[in-house]
C-alpha cells in the first residue's frame, strides 16, 4: 500500500470518460490514495460522446459508467478552491472538452497546477483538452507557465474534425483551439501523430494527447512517483 496521494481535478462540463476514469483507475490499483474536485464541488458530468459502444466496445462502457455513478470522490467531489496542491504527491488534470469552459478557465486549478510544478515537490499530469490550463497560468514572476516546455495535447488537426464552421461543437461554441493557445503562450507543442500515443515528460510536468494515451500517462506518472504500478 502506497503513502502517496494524488488530487484529480476534474470537469463539470464533460469529462472523458477514458481520460479520467483509466488514470483514477490506474492509481486505485497501485494504492495511490485519490481525492477528487471540481470548479464548484459539484459532482462533474460526463461527455456522451465517450460512452460511445462503437468506440470503446460495450464492456468498456459499462466499466466507465459503474465508476462514474457509484464513485464516491466522483459523486461528491471537494470545490477545488477548498483544496491545497501542496497536500498532494499529484495533480491530475483529465481531459475533454468540458475543461476548455470550467476548469482551464479556473483560477483555483490554475494555482494548482502552478504551484504543482514550480514547487519543490508534486508532479502534474494534464490530459488532452486540459491542456489548455497551460495557456492561461502563469508563474508568480508573471511568465506563463508553459514558456519553453516540451508539451503534448490535443491537437488542431483533430480539432478540424469535430467543431463546425463556426467552432461550434453540439452548438456550443468552442471558445479556443488547444494547441494555438499553448503555442501561443510559449510552449514547444507536438502532438506526435504518427504515433499511437503520446505522453511528454518535462520536469514535473507531464502532458499527454488525449483519447488512447491516458493509460500510458497514469504510468508515467506512477514512474515519475517512484510508485510501482499494478500489472
Amino acid at each position: 500500500m502506497s503513502d502517496t496521494t494524488a488530487l484529480f481535478v476534474v470537469s463539470e462540463e464533460g469529462y472523458w470518460a477514458e481520460e479520467c476514469i483509466e488514470p483514477l483507475t490506474t492509481l486505485d490499483a497501485a494504492g495511490v490514495d485519490v481525492t477528487v474536485a471540481t470548479p464548484s464541488g459539484s459532482p462533474p458530468v460526463v461527455d456522451e460522446r465517450s460512452l460511445d459502444p462503437e468506440d470503446v466496445g460495450e464492456e468498456t462502457v459499462e466499466r466507465y459508467r459503474e465508476v462514474h455513478e457509484t464513485d464516491d470522490r466522483l459523486r461528491d467531489p471537494e470545490p477545488v478552491a477548498a483544496v491545497e496542491a501542496a497536500d498532494y504527491d499529484a495533480v491530475v488534470f483529465p481531459g475533454g472538452h468540458g475543461t476548455v469552459w470550467d476548469v482551464n478557465q479556473d483560477r483555483h486549478a490554475r494555482t494548482a497546477l502552478r504551484e504543482t510544478v514550480a514547487g519543490d515537490d508534486g508532479v502534474a499530469l494534464v490530459v488532452c483538452h486540459a491542456v489548455g490550463i497551460l495557456g492561461f497560468t502563469r508563474t508568480s514572476d508573471g511568465e506563463f507557465l508553459v514558456d519553453g516546455r516540451d508539451v503534448t495535447g490535443f491537437p488542431n488537426e483533430w480539432e478540424e474534425g469535430i467543431v463546425d464552421e463556426y467552432d461550434r461543437i453540439e452548438g456550443r461554441k468552442l471558445p479556443y483551439w488547444v494547441e494555438d493557445e499553448v503555442i501561443a503562450a510559449g510552449g514547444n507543442f507536438d502532438a506526435e501523430l504518427d504515433d499511437d500515443t503520446s505522453v511528454t515528460v518535462d520536469g514535473d510536468l507531464i502532458t499527454a494527447r488525449g483519447p488512447g494515451s491516458s493509460s500510458e500517462a497514469a504510468e508515467t506518472l506512477l514512474a515519475e512517483l517512484d510508485v510501482e504500478a499494478t500489472a
